[in-house]
């Protein structure tokens, strides 16, 4: 009795369709695969089913906008560390120096006469022995506006550079320094040839003062042809400092004639 039972059921199960029942209908698979398998050939294109592509949309403008979020937030966090750098300053930081205007110089004729009349004055001739530079250092004063110098050597030239010492005036008396160069153990004396970078005699003189502007760089002048002269107005409060330099010379000491004065 209960497999006459069974073999009716199945019997009625096997005629059965999924188009018996209302509301659903049948496809094919094989008909449409794209639905359940995208092709692998790239020459061809995929066509997707709307809701699919509504679907692909949504979680793309939902990506892009996590991705436009993202780079603000960490653009604004660079900005402000941007901004708190650029606040803080560098305690070994150099400070900027107060422009200068650019000396006068010129040359005269009149060596002999020059001569002449420095003999005949106090301290005005001196010795500037080998690989020594002598600094002459000259204060400003408010009775002038500018410093003026010239100068005249023996046989050999020199070398003459102008510097400004920007530190406060502590003293208004004209004081001569006199220092060792070294580096007059790795120079030779009259160097023929181009002129080598970081050189003294050739103008590239580094200053390590950071209050110390240049004016003048220190160059070999012929001053044993002509006499050396020139002016400069100053630029404020300091000092001035002209440095007669034989530091490129191994042999040779350098017979100076030299005058610095104010102008009003």
């Amino acid at each position: 009795m209960e497999k006459l039972e069974t073999s009716e059921l199945q019997s009625r199960l096997s005629s059965l369709s999924v188009s018996s029942f209302p509301g659903i209908t049948s496809n094919n698979c094989e008909a449409n695969p794209l639905n359940r398998l995208q092709s692998t050939d790239l020459s061809q294109t995929v066509i997707q089913p709307d809701n699919q592509t509504k679907m692909d949309d949504n979680s793309n403008n939902r990506e892009s906008a996590k991705s436009t979020e993202e780079p603000s937030s960490s653009l604004g966090k660079a900005e402000a560390g941007d901004s708190q750098e650029s606040s803080t300053s560098h305690p070994g930081e150099k400070k900027a120096l107060p422009p200068m205007k650019a000396a006068s110089t010129w040359t005269s004729a009149a060596l002999k006469e020059l001569k002449t009349k420095l003999r005949q004055e106090k301290d005005s001739v001196v010795t500037v022995y080998r690989g020594d530079i002598m600094s002459v250092h000259v204060p400003t004063v408010p009775e002038a506006k500018r410093v003026c110098w010239e100068f005249a050597t023996d046989g050999y030239d020199i070398g003459f550079g102008v510097y400004f010492d920007w530190s406060p005036v502590t003293s208004r008396a004209i004081t001569v320094h006199i220092s060792e160069s070294s580096d007059d153990e790795d120079e030779d004396d009259e160097l023929e040839g181009p002129v080598v970078p970081g050189d003294v005699e050739k103008g590239s003189k580094s200053v390590a003062n950071s209050n110390l502007g240049e004016i003048l760089p220190v160059y070999r002048q012929d001053s044993h042809l002509a006499v050396q002269s020139g002016s400069h107005e100053f630029p404020g409060e300091g000092t001035y400092q002209l440095k007669f330099d034989n530091s490129y010379s191994l042999w040779r000491n350098k017979t100076l004639y030299y005058r610095v004065y104010y102008s009003a």
